[in-house]
């Protein structure tokens, strides 16, 4: 009879004189696998991450606390200029949680008219009003399982921000038009750039609301408050243009470079993307200069042409240095120029300050109903 066949799984166990047990073997390799298990989850955890260009230890402190509270389901509030990354932030907190395969909705709150906001946020019945053709679930009900965002939440409405506190309170629903209600289960990520506490004390948002969406609130920095980002993210948006747009921009010019480690961007990232790209669609050449950017003073710019040139280059000077006192906040920056907000809109556009969101004002006989503004 000839002998049996002998494994190199057996030989090894055999030659360790002791009896060889499946089920410790199945563990041991399991574990192994379990390990590169964990090791991949990690990685793939931090991708959603990898996208938010940064080098500054202000910045890598918000992606840690937005890395520990992405795995809770509690409400966040993302407090921050206009610019500086909010709704990215957002989506990486939705993307590393595990309603992760679910739906992510924004809605931006400003910009609905507010007879519209309540039809878009919970929905409608066909012929609920005129316009309604067809029934729509809303943003709430096509976040279902998921995040909705709602961003520059400090400009809701009040009679809307009483039935939003209404079904964070409750995670029920009602369609315009239908008054069955509807359980509904969706995390609420919200942002803004106002000043809550303020919009408190002058009866603008609700302070029941206010401690509703604020379980965990995280300070997003803006461009001025991170060391090193501003070239960084340059050298980033060149790069991307670059291949984008089939340009041969490849470079910063020294003096390019100071100027933007220097500039205060009050359109925060925002306005580093615009800048950079129409510098590299416009620029002559593969190096880019400060004055390419729109950061050379009037005293450094060869091409100087006529006075209007120069007008306009003083104008905006002073735009941006208003900007900067004030922290991007139009309504001072208004005030402090003696100027009313639909001008100031209006000399932003113009000089392309198109990184600031454009905020909707309240007339004077509406002050009740509180200022509008918008990432």
């Amino acid at each position: 009879m000839s002998a049996p066949v002998t494994t190199p799984l057996q030989f090894r166990v055999t030659a360790l004189d002791r009896t060889f047990d499946p089920a410790e073997y199945v563990c041991a390799v399991g574990g192994q696998g379990t390990d590169r298990s964990a090791r991949r989850h990690k990685e793939n955890t931090r991708a959603p991450l990898e996208h938010i260009v940064h080098r500054s230890s202000a910045m890598s402190a918000i992606l840690r606390d937005v890395e520990k509270i992405a795995p809770i389901d509690v409400t966040v509030l993302l407090l921050g200029e206009n610019g500086t990354g909010k709704e990215l932030l957002a989506q990486a907190i939705h993307e590393l949680s595990p309603r992760a395969g679910r739906p992510f909705v924004a809605i931006n709150c400003p910009a609905i008219p507010e007879t519209l906001l309540e039809s878009e946020l919970f929905g409608h019945e066909k012929g609920a009003f005129t316009g309604a053709l067809q029934q729509t679930l809303g943003k709430i009900g096509d976040a279902d399982g998921g995040t909705l965002f709602l961003d520059e939440i400090g400009d809701m409405p009040s009679a809307m921000q009483v039935k939003l506190l209404r079904f964070l309170q409750s995670q029920v629903i009602e369609r315009v038009g239908n008054s069955r209600p509807k359980q509904v289960d969706v995390r609420i990520v919200c942002a803004t750039n106002q000043d809550l506490a303020q919009q408190i004390a002058q009866g603008r948002f609700r302070e029941d609301l206010f401690y509703r969406i604020n379980q965990v609130a995280l300070n997003v920095p803006p461009m001025r408050q991170r060391d090193g980002d501003a070239v960084f993210l340059a050298n980033h948006f060149l790069k991307r243009f670059a291949a984008e747009f089939a340009r041969e921009a490849r470079a910063f010019t020294p003096e390019a470079l100071r100027k933007i480690d220097e500039w205060p961007w009050p359109g925060n990232v925002r306005e580093i993307q615009n800048r950079v790209m129409r510098a590299v669609i416009m620029a002559a050449g593969p190096v880019l200069s400060a004055a390419d950017l729109g950061l050379a003073t009037p005293g450094h710019v060869d091409n100087l042409v006529n006075l209007r040139q120069a007008r306009q280059r003083a104008e905006a000077e002073v735009l941006q240095q208003a900007l900067t006192q004030t922290g991007s906040n139009l309504a001072q920056a208004a005030k402090l120029l003696g100027i009313s907000r639909p001008t100031l809109y209006s000399l932003l556009k113009q000089h392309g300050f198109d990184a600031l969101p454009r905020r909707r004002w309240t007339p004077a006989r509406h002050t009740d109903r509180g200022a509008s503004a918008p990432l």
